[in-house]
């Protein structure tokens, strides 16, 4: 609950700060992209949380992750329909609660969900935690079972 609400407040003061001249377009870079359940794109708060509506089609959305200079947002596209290629610059803005995205120059925009975000040097900081983890030597003790 209480990530919900910083996660909230971040959206907010990030988008109130950029929002000053909401044609300057941001630069970042898309490092990830995997795709994941279209359900937070498609479905409301009542929708998520309510009784449930019946079977929905199984979608996969793109969801990447966009690393700027202070931040790092996770953002969701719509069904199949928003590609964008990794170790890509793009230009971005917010717009209406969602993040605006300009890529090689496109006439047009395309919008994405914010799923999540976190500042750039917290962000570093677990990557550099996990990679750590993974580089460490295996301390599994083995044991042997003793059958009689």
């Amino acid at each position: 609950m209480k990530s919900a609400w910083l996660l909230a407040f971040a959206v907010l003061v990030t988008s109130a700060a950029w929002a000053v001249n909401p044609s300057i377009y941001r630069q970042g870079t898309i490092i990830r992209m995997h795709m994941g359940d279209c359900a937070l794109q498609n479905r409301g708060f009542m929708k998520n949380f309510g009784p449930p509506q019946g079977a929905m089609a199984d979608e996969s959305c793109p969801e990447y992750t966009l690393v700027t200079d202070k931040v790092v947002f996770v953002i969701v596209g719509k069904p199949s329909n928003q590609l964008v290629p990794l170790a890509e610059v793009v230009d971005f803005r917010f717009q209406n609660n969602e993040l605006a995205m300009r890529v090689d120059d496109a006439r047009k925009e395309s919008k994405f969900m914010i799923k999540e975000m976190v500042m750039r040097s917290e962000w570093e900081m677990v990557q550099k935690h996990v990679e750590r983890k993974l580089n460490e030597p295996s301390h599994e003790s083995s044991h042997e079972s003793v059958h009689e």
